[in-house]
């Protein structure tokens, strides 16, 4: 069995739990095997009404059916020829952790709420702490994403909703009075200031881009003279500077621009400085470079798990720090709603699997290739 769990000897484990563990195997063999599901029985073929879609006619498929219907999916563009094209990746055993965390998810959401609120309020509170230990975040907060630019769009809102006061009850015109500036390096990611703005409803005039350096330094690196005379530029012409974007680790180079420099730009400014990249992993290691550190002091920055450990499905997380607990509501990096906060589930598992000189050995593992 894939997913390991406790001999019966040792403790009793809920059957529903035993036989969604059991699914989950027998589902990933056959889809990594590409092992020939059965064929549905004759009387399963049979259409009862020509207006309801084929797969959905008469009393439903069988488990294996459908499981063959995806592996074909997967495949279909691959030769036939090909036999050894037609296994799909191997995820692990650490990978099914954080796929079981996906059923363990959909199972614990029909709790009767008091039992789910204490499971979920443990669950999230774990998982929190423990990145934030990992990660040398101190008195850090957690919101937990699938689409790796949702955190720093959430961020935006809770700076929106922090510099603008009358911002929940006025709406867009409060920014009338004051436009806000994102600034962002040249050097991010391809679409990202425009995507903050397009979802934010500001105009393109709010984004700007910060050359790197030409002259002197990196030239994959900020340049903090050029970014501070901007920022005073618009000051003097009315703007509120709002946010900043910097890398741990450019998408292009893996670069890490001047972050303590930056940091003491944002306190002079009164901006919020959020931190992205690659280079954000290295701070679980042992001995980390002075300039990632301070990568630490941020106002906030976003770790992509995934592809750090290699664990499949789990969401990214956007770690902060904000001591007003209605604004993140209101951002919605705060979710009222339980089951939200089951997107750490996965993660609580895999982490708890993997174990702390697995973390690391995993991290080490990526940055020495």
């Amino acid at each position: 069995m894939l997913v390991r769990l406790a001999a019966p000897t040792a403790m009793m484990v809920d059957p529903t739990l035993a036989e969604m563990g059991k699914n989950l195997n027998e589902a990933m063999k056959i889809l990594e095997d590409g092992r020939k599901a059965s064929e549905p029985d004759a009387d399963r073929r049979q259409f009862s009404r020509c207006s309801i879609p084929g797969p959905l006619q008469g009393d439903g498929q069988d488990v294996a059916s459908i499981l063959q219907l995806v592996q074909n999916l997967m495949h279909e563009d691959e030769e036939e020829d090909k036999p050894s094209h037609r296994r799909m990746q191997n995820v692990g055993e650490q990978g099914h952790m954080a796929l079981l965390g996906h059923s363990l998810a959909a199972y614990i959401s029909v709790l009767d709420r008091e039992r789910l609120r204490k499971l979920i309020t443990r669950i999230a509170s774990d998982t929190t702490l423990w990145l934030c230990r990992l990660f040398r975040y101190e008195s850090g907060s957690a919101y937990y994403h699938e689409d790796d630019r949702e955190g720093l769009l959430k961020v935006c809102r809770l700076v929106i909703n922090t510099r603008y006061e009358d911002y929940s009850t006025e709406g867009y015109t409060v920014l009338n009075s004051r436009q806000p500036v994102i600034y962002q390096s040249a050097t991010c990611r391809p679409g990202l200031g425009q995507h903050l703005c397009s979802q934010l409803g500001l105009p393109l005039s709010s984004l700007c881009t910060v050359p790197c350096n030409t002259m002197f330094g990196s030239q994959h690196q900020m340049d903090i003279a050029l970014l501070d005379k901007l920022i005073r530029e618009d000051v003097e012409t009315g703007k509120l500077p709002l946010l900043l974007i910097a890398n741990a680790g450019t998408p292009g180079a893996g670069h890490t621009d001047k972050l303590g420099r930056l940091k003491e730009l944002c306190e002079q400014y009164g901006m919020w400085l959020h931190i992205e990249g690659v280079i954000l992993a290295t701070l679980a290691l042992g001995e980390v470079s002075s300039p990632v550190t301070a990568a630490t002091r941020s106002d906030s920055m976003t770790l992509t798990l995934g592809p750090w450990l290699g664990l499949p499905a789990v969401p990214a997380v956007t770690l902060y720090r904000h001591e007003d607990p209605a604004l993140s509501l209101a951002a919605g990096l705060t979710s009222s709603q339980p089951v939200e906060k089951l997107r750490a589930l996965p993660l609580w598992l895999s982490l708890q699997y993997l174990g702390h000189d697995g973390i690391v050995e995993k991290i080490r593992h990526a940055v020495e290739l």
